[in-house]
């Protein structure tokens, strides 16, 4: 039992009661579930006694020793293994180099329109990652899968698998989306540094490439570095685009071979995949967490030296604008343009009048076996919309308000060890991949467990799963907002009998309503456009949009389907846009100066 003294001493400070019940609910929420799924991988699953050797729930070394010592073991677990670090690596790596090429042009060159780009080159990471991926197979579709040709196979070229499907279709996808997430760490970081110390260096009389490479390179490091390890372990769990791309192929990575096993019900080795990609997961943020650390070493203080001097491009000025336009019109444009116009086509890739048609937007009556309307008439559409809209909107607004009493109680508790153990293990979702994490919840939910009936096939165990998942970035802007609240508002507010919920009711919430909104708005855009954390836990009637979307690309309507990801990109985009308005500044305005 608590010691006297202890509860006393709770009673007397409702802030520690507080922290400890929001830490029991992130145990329960975080914690336990991946506990679980670990523990699946070294436990005999139903069903797989035989193969095991021990009762159903006994210790058994069979899932680790198949996918890691087996005749199998290559085919099972170290292909897909390779294949995932391939497309993180490149996809990080070209994305690095690309990205910080244009964060340069943006902060420091003459390029013309600089803050309109500055804006329009970050559009691509709002979107759904998936938009491009359809796009690509609605371009280069060949012959391989069947069905309706891609447009260039109808317009009388057929792609070579290699182009259409595999590792470079992939990895061009997802360097494409993580470009101007690169642009933008590594722009505030051009952005923050101290242009005296490069105005020293040519006072007395460095070389430009001597001061690039002995003060700027050193200062942007931490910052490079950083970009790049949080693309690449995004990509170690990005689930849609190798499932889209790869699979024609039988081009698999970890997070498409945790979906097969767990859907054909091999919990064993699903668990031994979501253990890989947690595990590769935390090692690369790991890593990054010490590069943060490792930043503090080259802080520089801007006064008026981090006014810095705009480098003339000349004759390369035009030249390069066309090129960056040309990459703003790939990444943006054409991928939005492909799906928009394929979802008016009978037929892709012919662009005659009588080709072209409403149908799959209000269409009635299709000859389709299992998709008779047009998207807009169909009552399957509006009930993944209604669950999208309904599930990302309770969870954004749940996750917003424990995310502000998340900081309340790490800015107030006297207990250290509960201020960081609420900023550890709400931070921990962060840490695993949005597929491994869903496999997680599924886990812990499939079966009643107490109290708790099953909640698979109900709406809500995707509202549980969502909540958890957006608590790394609502817990952040909470404990953000609350650092800037000083006590003295709620000290004076206690002396006059104020309680706790009194102060937070009528003096903490007003001051902070612009930090809720951000967290909330944030956490219903990635609720909108996530397909990783759902595609395990929906059925077809909890489907949301992105899950809906997919299963249409499954059926073959891929009319359809782009028709729900241009919506999604649609809702995603104006979210995005809201937010920095919210924010006080637009995209434009956070990348110049």
């Amino acid at each position: 039992m608590m010691p006297l003294r202890t509860a006393l001493h709770i009673a007397r400070q409702p802030v520690l009661g507080l922290g400890l019940v929001l830490f029991l609910i992130f145990i329960w929420l975080i914690a336990l579930p991946i506990a679980m799924i670990l523990q699946d991988a070294i436990t005999s699953q139903t069903g797989d006694d035989a193969r095991t050797g021990a009762v159903d729930g006994g210790l058994t070394g069979y899932y680790l020793l198949r996918a890691f010592a087996s005749r199998m073991s290559g085919i099972i677990f170290f292909t897909p293994l390779w294949n995932t670090l391939l497309v993180a690596l490149c996809a990080a790596g070209l994305a690095l180099v690309i990205g910080s090429m244009l964060a340069w042009l943006l902060v420091r060159s003459d390029i013309p329109l600089r803050g309109w780009l500055s804006g329009a080159m970050i559009i691509p990471f709002m979107l759904p990652v998936w938009t491009f991926a359809l796009a690509w197979i609605t371009l280069f579709k060949n012959a391989t899968l069947g069905g309706q040709p891609g447009w260039a196979q109808a317009l009388g070229v057929q792609p070579p698998d290699w182009l259409a499907y595999g590792a470079v279709p992939t990895i061009i996808v997802l360097t494409l989306h993580y470009i101007p997430f690169a642009i933008l760490i590594i722009g505030g970081a051009l952005q923050r540094l101290d242009g005296q110390l490069e105005e020293a260096a040519q006072m007395i009389g460095a070389r430009r490439v001597i001061t690039f490479r002995r003060i700027v390179l050193p200062a942007l490091r931490p910052a490079v570095l950083s970009a790049g390890l949080l693309m690449f372990a995004d990509a170690i769990g990005e689930f849609s685009v190798p499932y889209l791309l790869g699979l024609p192929v039988q081009f698999e990575t970890l997070a498409v071979s945790l979906f097969r096993a767990i859907s054909t019900q091999q919990n064993g080795m699903a668990a031994v995949f979501a253990g890989a990609v947690l595990l590769i997961g935390m090692m690369t943020l790991a890593i990054d967490a010490w590069m943060l650390r490792e930043a503090q070493r080259y802080t520089t203080i801007g006064g008026k030296g981090a006014l810095h001097r705009t480098i003339a491009l000349r004759a390369a000025r035009w030249p390069i604008f066309v090129a960056v336009m040309a990459l703003f019109i790939i990444s943006v444009i054409v991928p939005l343009a492909t799906l928009f116009l394929s979802t008016l086509m009978h037929i892709p890739g012919r662009f005659n009048v009588e080709n072209f048609t409403l149908n799959y937007w209000i269409g009635t009556n299709l000859p389709t076996v299992a998709f008779q309307n047009g998207i807009l008439l169909a009552p399957e559409f509006w009930r993944a919309a209604w669950n999208s809209v309904r599930i990302a909107s309770m969870a954004a607004l749940a996750a917003g308000v424990l995310g502000l009493l998340v900081g309340y109680v790490v800015a107030r508790s006297p207990w250290r060890w509960l201020a960081g153990g609420l900023r550890g293990i709400t931070f921990f979702p962060y840490l695993v991949p949005g597929i491994a994490f869903g496999a997680a919840i599924l886990v812990l939910f499939a079966a009643p467990r107490g109290p708790i009936p099953a909640l698979y096939g109900t709406p809500w165990i995707l509202l549980i799963a969502l909540i958890a998942d957006q608590m790394p970035f609502a817990s952040r802007v909470g404990i953000s907002a609350m650092a800037q609240l000083g006590p003295d508002v709620e000290d004076a507010a206690r002396v006059m009998g104020a309680g706790m919920l009194r102060r937070l009711r009528s003096i903490v919430l007003p001051i902070l309503n612009g930090a809720l909104a951000t967290a909330v708005l944030l956490s219903f855009i990635s609720g909108i456009k996530g397909v990783s954390l759902f595609i395990l836990l929906a059925v077809p009637s909890t489907d949301v949009l992105t899950t809906f979307s997919l299963r249409l690309v499954d059926y073959g309507y891929a009319q359809a389907a782009n028709a729900v990801v241009l919506i999604i990109a649609m809702i995603a985009l104006i979210g995005s846009l809201v937010i920095h308005r919210a924010a006080g500044a637009g995209i434009g305005q956070r990348m110049t100066f």
